[in-house]
């Protein structure tokens, strides 16, 4: 019979490097520094990791898990690369959980990092993967762009309103990740410089997408019964959900647009595990997928954090601030962190460990209780999304 993940399962050690455009480090300068940090943490050494699942995207496709086991020296030990798009670093954490819960492990590692900027292009690669049949010729602004106009239409905004609705969503972002020394954009911003910006894909400006970044984040988890022998302060899972859509909104003249079903199901099937039953009062804070400012305000009505079209409220009263009832990204966010895939799901992760502890420094919330961590891989009609909860 089907069992719950809750309270199996906790993280006693994670490791997060600077995000940004590191030139003079390579993806395993990345790795160690990660991994080592999560060690140090931990209070382990490298010889007491029993197996490992290594997230990433590009540039090690072929090699496996030697794309950890080299850098890391991890001594014929079982590693698991894992890709999953944009959601990849959150399904390394998961498979790890599982892996320890399902009692195989008393401690592993979960890591992801990807090294975006060496590969000169400014956007990310585009790989074939299973669809339809039906590819249209379209960047990611462009689909989110459609996203955002959609939603306008939908819920009688006019082109200055909405803009001016989406300018609240990175204006908040910077100003939290100026907070940040591991954020790669740290400087605040003024709606007035996020609506003069140069245009993307109406209406997404330059301040409405998020960045390319290279980066690194890690964890180490062990069962909820052995946490405390590593630490006094672990920090448990509450809940593990990943929800695959079948890609009908790429052929069905239904989709609306304005939401994304597996955010939705994701969100439900997470707040179901975790035993939540009111997410807008019950989450203490949360770190989603906002590869665009459209994206962040569709996720806070598909994740009940706010009422569907009513957003807009929420973010004119700072609902999602640092200071409001549900602060949303932090430590700045995938617009202050950039997105190299395979570490951007941890490093939501990480943020999340250091406010439950108390640890995040200027940007610290006040007496959070439960961390949601959302992440998105695909395109608004067709995508994973995975959706984790953790908790003291």
């Amino acid at each position: 019979m089907a069992e719950s993940i809750k309270n199996k399962v906790a993280i006693v050690g994670m490791g997060c490097t600077k995000f940004g455009e590191l030139w003079d480090k390579s993806a395993s300068d990345l790795i160690v520094e990660a991994a080592y940090e999560a060690y140090e943490d931990a209070g382990i050494e490298p010889k007491d990791v029993q197996a490992a699942w290594f997230g990433t995207l590009y540039e090690f496709s072929g090699m496996a898990g030697l794309g950890l086991t080299v850098p890391l020296r991890l001594q014929y030990k079982p590693v698991t690369r894992v890709e999953n798009m944009c959601a990849t670093g959150s399904d390394a954490l998961r498979n790890a959980c599982y892996a320890v819960a399902a009692g195989v492990y008393d401690i592993v590692l979960a890591l992801g990092v990807e090294k975006l900027k060496d590969q000169g292009i400014s956007g990310l690669g585009m790989g074939a993967f299973a669809s339809t049949g039906v590819s249209p010729t379209i960047t990611a602004p462009g689909m989110f762009a459609m996203m955002a106009t959609k939603y306008f239409a939908r819920y009688g905004l006019s082109p200055d309103e909405g803009k001016r609705m989406l300018a609240l969503i990175p204006v908040r972002s910077h100003h939290n990740g100026a907070l940040n020394p591991k954020a790669h954009y740290q400087r605040e911003i003024t709606i007035e410089q996020v609506l003069a910006a140069p245009i993307v894909a109406w209406p997404l400006g330059i301040f409405d997408c998020c960045g390319m970044s290279d980066g690194s984040a890690a964890a180490i988890v062990v069962r909820a019964e052995d946490a405390k022998k590593f630490r006094p302060d672990p920090v448990y899972v509450k809940a593990l959900q990943m929800c695959v859509g079948p890609g009908e909104g790429q052929i069905s003249t239904d989709y609306d647009y304005t939401h994304v079903e597996e955010t939705y199901r994701a969100g439900l099937a997470a707040y179901a595990e975790a035993g939540i039953t009111d997410p807008r009062k019950e989450v203490s804070m949360a770190e989603v997928h906002d590869c665009f400012s459209i994206t962040e305000a569709t996720i806070m009505e598909d994740l009940q954090f706010s009422p569907r079209g009513r957003v807009k409220e929420d973010l004119e009263a700072g609902t999602f601030t640092l200071e409001g009832d549900l602060p949303v990204q932090p430590d700045g966010g995938l617009k202050c962190f950039g997105h190299p895939i395979g570490a951007s799901g941890l490093r939501m992760m990480y943020e999340m460990y250091l406010q439950l502890q108390g640890k995040a420094g200027p940007r610290q919330i006040k007496n959070p209780q439960l961390g949601l961590t959302h992440n998105m891989g695909g395109q608004p009609s067709s995508c994973t999304v995975s959706c984790l909860i953790v908790g003291l």
